[in-house]
Order: C-alpha cells, then sequence, then structure tokens
C-alpha cells in the first residue's frame, strides 16, 4: 500500500494541509519564550485527534512554568493546556469525535482503561495524565495533538459560550475537585480561600453549591478581593500587613474556619490554612508548590485535621458542564482581558503583572478579540 493510501486509512481530514509550519508559544527555559513557527502535529497513535484551537487561555501554572517551577517542561516545548476548538483529523481509533465537531480541551488526558482511570484517577492515567504543555506540546498554538481523544475531548454544545467553556478546561475543575470535594465543604461550614486568582475564585463559586455560612477571602490584591465579595464572599482579609490569620482568629472568636483551602503555591499562604484551620478542620492545597513549605505538627498532631492534595482529575466536568449550560454558573464573568493568539507574548506580560493590569483570566482567540 502507498504511503498516501496508508494516512487515508489512520485518519480523516477535513482540509489538506496548506502549510507544515504553525504559530505556537514555544518555551525555552525559565524566563525565556516566544512566538515562533513550529511543525503542525500530525496523527502519531489511533486515538489522536488533531484540533485547530479557536481559543485558549493562559493558566497560573503557565507561569510557574516560565518561573522554573516545573522542571519536567523542557526546551521548545508547546506551552498550554486549555482550549476550544474544530476537530480536523482523527485516528482509527477515535470513536466519539468527527471530523468538523467542535471541542472542548481537558486538561488531562485520559485513556479510560488503565488501573488509575478506573479508579476516576484521570490525573494519574498511565498513558495520559497532566501531559499537554507539559510532557507533550501544549494548546497555546494553532494546533494541537490530542492523544486519548475519546476521553479527553468533550462536545461542545450548541449556542455554547467560548469563553465560559474554556474555563472547563482547567480552572473550574481545579477549583471544585481539589479545593471544594477535597475540603469536603459541607452546608453551614466556615470556609477560608488563600489567594483570589482564577482558581480560588472558581473554589469560591463552587463552595456556593454547598451552602457554607462564611466564605473568607485572603489575598494582596485589593481589586481580586472586590471582585470576590461580587462572586459571594462574606468576608475579605487583605494580607498585606501579615496578620490574615490573626484577623481570621478574631472574626471567629479564636476557633478557625472548617475548611481552609490554600489556592496560591507558596509557604506563606499554606502558613495562613495551618494557622486558621479549626479543631476537626480540613486543609485542602489546590496551588503548585515549587518550593517547600513548614508543615507544623508540633502544633496540629492534636487538631484532629485533615490535609489534602491533589492534581484535577476533570471527573466532574460533565456536571460542571451542565450547570454552565443552565445559567447558574458563569464563568465568563472571570474573564477581564482578551488578546488575539498573535498577541501571546503582550497576554503573558499582561498576566504575569496582573495586580497592576487588573488581570484575572486572560481568553486567547485564533482571530480578532472579540
Amino acid at each position: 500500500m502507498a504511503i498516501a493510501e496508508l494516512e487515508a486509512a489512520s485518519m480523516n481530514s477535513a482540509n489538506p494541509r496548506t502549510s507544515a509550519t504553525m504559530k505556537a508559544m514555544v518555551y525555552h527555559g525559565p524566563g525565556r519564550c516566544g512566538w515562533e513557527d513550529k511543525p503542525r502535529p500530525v496523527i502519531q497513535e489511533p486515538g489522536d485527534a488533531i484540533v485547530r484551537i479557536t481559543t485558549s487561555t493562559i493558566c497560573g501554572t503557565d507561569l510557574h512554568i516560565l518561573k522554573g517551577d516545573l522542571p519536567a517542561v523542557t526546551d521548545g516545548r508547546i506551552l498550554g493546556h486549555e482550549g476550544i476548538g474544530v476537530v480536523e483529523q482523527v485516528g482509527t481509533g477515535v470513536s466519539e469525535f468527527h471530523v468538523g465537531d467542535k471541542v472542548i480541551i481537558s486538561c488531562v488526558t485520559a485513556c479510560l482503561k488503565c488501573d488509575f482511570c478506573r479508579k476516576a484517577m484521570y490525573s494519574h492515567c498511565r498513558h495520559g495524565g497532566w501531559i499537554l504543555g507539559n510532557t507533550i506540546d501544549g494548546t497555546q498554538a494553532e494546533y494541537v495533538r490530542i492523544p486519548q481523544a475519546d476521553g479527553s475531548l468533550y462536545h461542545f454544545p450548541a449556542n455554547g459560550d467560548e469563553e465560559s467553556l474554556v474555563m472547563l478546561c482547567d480552572i473550574l475543575p481545579t477549583g471544585f475537585e481539589c479545593g471544594v470535594l477535597n475540603g469536603q465543604v459541607k452546608p453551614g461550614d466556615s470556609v477560608a480561600i488563600v489567594g483570589a486568582g482564577p482558581v480560588g475564585l472558581a473554589v469560591l463559586l463552587t463552595a456556593q453549591f454547598y451552602s457554607p455560612s462564611a466564605i473568607f477571602i485572603i489575598d494582596l490584591d485589593a481589586k481580586r478581593l472586590a471582585v470576590a465579595k461580587k462572586f459571594g464572599a462574606t468576608t475579605l482579609i487583605n494580607s498585606t500587613g501579615g496578620n490574615a490569620a490573626q484577623q481570621v482568629m478574631e472574626l471567629t472568636a479564636g476557633a478557625g474556619v472548617d475548611v481552609a483551602i490554600e489556592a496560591v503555591g507558596l509557604p506563606a499562604t499554606f502558613a495562613i490554612c495551618q494557622a486558621i484551620v479549626a479543631a476537626g478542620g480540613r486543609i485542602a492545597n489546590v496551588g503548585i508548590h515549587g518550593k517547600p513549605v513548614e508543615l507544623h505538627l508540633e502544633k496540629l498532631w492534636d487538631r484532629n485535621i485533615s490535609l489534602t492534595t491533589r492534581l484535577v482529575d476533570t471527573v466532574t466536568t460533565p456536571m460542571l458542564l451542565k450547570i454552565v449550560r443552565s445559567g447558574k454558573l458563569q464563568p465568563s464573568k472571570l474573564v477581564t482581558h482578551r488578546f488575539a493568539m498573535n498577541d501571546i507574548m503582550k497576554a503573558y506580560d499582561t498576566f504575569g503583572n496582573a495586580a497592576k493590569e487588573g488581570a484575572l483570566t486572560v481568553v486567547l482567540t485564533n482571530g480578532s478579540p472579540r
């Protein structure tokens, strides 16, 4: 069989390629990246799909990568793990998606068959997990290859809003699963969220599913605290003075909070959580930590607390999609800045200077931003 026939047997294609290259955001080590020409991705395995990106975004994790906090990300890697797009090609093993389908790309790749996937721990899939923009090329590009497409894509609903639904790739399920579910938020609980960035605000939005009695938001940025108030926070605490833990303890008559959720990834913010958790309470870590933290067991050993860590599994994405479609959850409110993908370097500057720019979530479009 000729090479052309082999290729036709292994994939379907919407249009013949007009160029072998594309533009992409390429990492070159801590503090170095660029919008560059890269080869377009091709089908490598039967379960692959090639997706043309229409909308993407920048995650706090991408900033951690640029700081050098994730050494597994090597020189030449295309960044990004969130996106909306249109299927351009599929391998012979893909059954749930077809050329022309509009899709939501999960930040976690899942084969749905391995032992971890069978336990709904997609983040530890033996054939995937968090690989996009990490160990394989990601979504901040014109095209991306999605391995294990049947378990890693979701059909984009008719009349869906791309700005809202791109939040389902990572931000919303991360806040909900790693913060709210791991923190076991229950009706009547007092909850403190340390960090009012996009993921911290996703925790805030989804914690309200369970009717906590109080939600404290702790952050250095007065603008983000004001947004948190609009989103349902009951108490705002500016941690600029270094006495955030003391303020929480005073406001709770020395008891602390039932659930303390760390949504930044710094030793100082993790320390606040330890200082404010009530006896019998839970600390849920959401943030990515690039440096060691101190665990104060000399103070916590007799407090009956639980500490959880987690990488998002995205098992709640279908449920969150239903809630977003109902209008009861409106994650597009998190979007503050919009850029064309070609302006991604400016978008990174804006997101990296979030306090100065008032940035929460930056949306990137392959085309002119609306």
